[in-house]
């Protein structure tokens, strides 16, 4: 996974293709705005190594997570190990 700064999302490439999950940092907290995955990737489980990859470096940041995104909300609350990081 990358961080994009530049552009505020956080970036997976497989394939050749870009899944991404737009945020917006704040002092104790990661905002997830959008997660997008090309359909090319839909069903193959980009989104959710994205994801996990965004909870990691959010657990590594100390920061819990705001899932604006209902995909990242739904992933969030089915991942028992990142429920935790739900602000």
């Amino acid at each position: 996974m990358h961080d994009n700064r530049a552009l505020s999302r956080f970036e997976l490439t497989e394939q050749g293709l870009t899944a991404y999950a737009d945020y917006r940092r704040g002092p104790r907290e990661l905002v997830i705005a959008h997660v997008y995955a090309p359909p090319a990737l839909r069903g193959t489980g980009t989104a959710g190594r994205l994801m996990r990859a965004v909870a990691e470096q959010a657990r590594a940041d100390g920061v819990r997570i705001v899932p604006l995104c209902g995909y990242a909300r739904a992933w969030l609350h089915r991942s028992p190990a990142h429920r935790d990081l739900i602000a």
